[in-house]
């Protein structure tokens, strides 16, 4: 099939968004199940750790050559080959019977995640390039790549406990197989520009290292030995070596795997900042306030999840509504806003005390952050693919994803060892207390992060009045994106 028109074009959103949606359950739903796992294989405390990381190095690693390879050979191509390599995958970590069966599966897992989620967008902005319809699809899209992380912590705590922690995975088989079947009959089999003068094959090796050893020292070392350790320190100094390299190259090479020019529009770099701070804050909010209801309030893991439902909820409302005030007021005003928002809502989860309960703080907080949230992601992943022909949709996709991912890790371990660095030096006060002055200081370096969200959206973005996409195929080696 090499098009798709009319109600086809939302069918083939659906699949996709259901591809997106298994990719990041998949992100969450181990979270609860964790436990259960530590407890049937013999993990560890520190080991158990690699049964997430394993996952986010590939996915993170990945996803901005999975992104540029799209645009060369075929993003149907690729979405296909990650949803065949993640389902496979899957299904041996759903076998898994000794640890390191399970953290191989998991790494499999992530690359196979990376390929399928990192051309989403590009085939979304080729196939509606009317502007309205367009934001609509994109918006669907953000909304389910935001609010899917609630959504696996409650599948999480429901497949655990009402069967075992292996159906986690095993889910994740008949859903893959039948998108698959769906995405091979509605997705457009268009070619991608090819590698003409070569592929950057120095390019690649820079940036996916770069990347993967990045993640690796977010989620490993300085996690576990503080952001300044020397082998912290040494491992980020190489990544960043790395990322220069990577630079360097695509300024000089003849055929680069990311063409640099796509920094030059200010939407384009701009958004990603706001992506990295938006996702950074609420992958914070969620991991630290499951912890809160579970090791202050006492809730399981089910509970927790059910207790994260109106959150979901409410950035689906937020989502939903973002594209028309984004037509009637511009991008940088509802971002600028939305995060605003968002920082007000962190702001009021400070005042957390071992006694607030659910009813009240909590709920208020997280909802009030959740629908500033919901406001910020869609109309800056809108923004983020503004003006990008369509031989660039696929890198730029890998972009903002990568942006996404970084983000979150490096939001998850800065809060995540602010808390405990807190929590630790409480000394003479309650266990509850001391958990709690952990997460209070947390979620103020969250509303920082959300602030400083707002400035880089009210400094950076256009002042257009309403979004314009320009997402038509283009046929040179060398695609081009519009300035912004």
């Amino acid at each position: 099939m090499n098009s798709v028109t009319g109600r086809s074009r939302w069918t083939a959103l659906v699949v996709l968004c259901v591809g997106v949606l298994m990719i990041v359950l998949d992100a969450t739903v181990v979270n609860v199940a964790l436990p259960a796992i530590q407890a049937d294989l013999g993990f560890s405390q520190s080991s158990l750790a690699w049964v997430v990381n394993a996952y986010l190095i590939a996915f993170g690693g990945l996803l901005l050559l999975a992104g540029r390879l799209g645009d060369l050979v075929s993003r149907r191509g690729v979405f296909l080959t990650g949803l065949a390599v993640f389902t496979a995958a899957s299904l041996a970590c759903g076998a898994a019977q000794s640890q390191a069966a399970l953290i191989a599966a998991r790494f499999v897992q992530g690359v196979g995640g990376a390929m399928t989620s990192a051309v989403v967008l590009g085939m979304i902005v080729t196939m509606f390039t009317e502007p309205r319809e367009q934001a609509k699809a994109i918006g669907v899209y953000a909304f389910v790549a935001s609010a899917g992380g609630s959504v696996g912590l409650l599948a999480g705590g429901m497949l655990t406990q009402a069967i075992n922690w292996h159906w986690i995975f095993f889910i994740n088989v008949p859903i893959g197989i039948a998108t698959a079947f769906y995405a091979w009959r509605v997705l457009p089999a268009q070619k991608g520009t090819g590698f003409g003068r070569g592929a950057d094959i120095l390019g690649a090796g820079l940036i996916t290292g770069s990347l993967m050893l990045g993640v690796y020292t977010i989620v490993k070392p300085a996690a576990e030995q503080g952001w300044t350790a020397p082998r912290t320190l040494a491992l980020g100094a190489t990544s960043l070596a790395l990322l220069v390299g990577f630079v360097v190259r695509e300024a000089t090479a003849a055929s680069p795997l990311v063409p640099l020019r796509i920094f030059r529009s200010r939407n384009v770099a701009g958004a990603n900042v706001v992506q990295a701070l938006t996702v950074a804050g609420m992958f914070g909010m969620f991991f630290l306030g499951v912890l809160y209801l579970q090791q202050v309030l006492g809730y399981d893991a089910l509970t927790a999840g059910v207790a994260f439902l109106p959150m979901t909820l409410s950035i689906f409302a937020a989502s939903s509504f973002a594209p028309r005030v984004v037509g009637r007021f511009g991008a940088r005003a509802v971002i600028a806003t939305g995060m605003s928002t968002a920082a007000v809502g962190m702001l009021l989860l400070t005042t957390l005390d071992p006694d607030s309960g659910y009813l009240g703080v909590v709920l208020a907080g997280a909802v009030l952050t959740s629908v500033g949230m919901g406001f910020s992601l869609v109309p800056s992943t809108i923004v983020a693919m503004q003006g990008v022909v369509g031989s660039q949709s696929g890198l730029a996709s890998g972009l903002l994803n990568t942006s996404r991912l970084m983000g979150g890790a490096l939001g998850l371990a800065v809060l995540s060892t602010i808390a405990d660095a807190r929590t630790s030096g409480e000394l003479g006060v309650s266990a509850a207390r001391a958990l709690t002055d952990g997460f209070d200081l947390a979620f103020g370096v969250g509303a920082l992060l959300c602030l400083a969200g707002a400035i880089v959206a009210a400094l950076l973005l256009r002042t257009q009045p309403s979004l314009t996409v320009v997402a038509a195929p283009a046929e040179a080696d060398e695609p081009e994106v519009l300035a912004a």
